[in-house]
């Protein structure tokens, strides 16, 4: 399965409806460039009452029920429709990140599709600390591949701005 199309919808509706995210979790890392396969979509956002009303709006032209689940324990609302396979989950908080500002700070602007909207991507940095704070064998099983993948990102930007210098 491609997430991009889903993505590209999802940057569409949010930039239209003004609803600021953050991609977190696998499928961000994905996007990042970590070997990793995930099914879910996972999005950190401000959980106020406005930002609830945007998301009531975004669900409706997706054909999509909302609804808060009763694991985990943490603030998320679910954005579902069975007929698409279609599940995102919006978090009011997350393992390890202290504040929206910050994680979004950090995060990359990424187009995907020939949309002209993007979706803010979490610093695989982060992505990996959420994960550590975590702590469930599902986040730690990943967490050697991850860390590798931002070694190597890290390395290669290096390099990069070496042989810039060099011209």
């Amino acid at each position: 399965m491609d997430a991009a199309p889903i993505l590209s919808r999802l940057a569409e509706l949010f930039q239209r409806h003004g609803l600021e995210t953050v991609l977190i979790g696998n499928a961000a890392a994905a996007l990042l460039g970590a070997p990793i396969t995930t099914v879910d979509i996972d999005f950190f956002f401000r959980e106020t009452p406005a930002n609830r009303k945007k998301l009531t709006a975004i669900a409706s032209e997706l054909s999509a029920v909302l609804f808060r689940p009763y694991y985990p324990r943490i603030r998320m609302i679910r954005l579902m429709n069975d007929d698409r396979a279609l599940q995102v989950d919006f978090l009011g908080e997350a393992h390890g990140i202290r504040s929206f500002e910050g994680l979004r700070a950090r995060a990359q602007r990424i187009r995907l599709g020939d949309s002209d909207s993007e979706l803010y991507v979490a610093d695989l940095a982060d992505i990996i600390k959420s994960k550590k704070a975590a702590g469930r064998p599902r986040d730690k099983a990943v967490l050697e591949l991850l860390e590798k993948t931002l070694e190597e990102t890290t390395r290669s930007k290096g390099q990069a701005r070496s042989s810039k210098k060099e011209r």
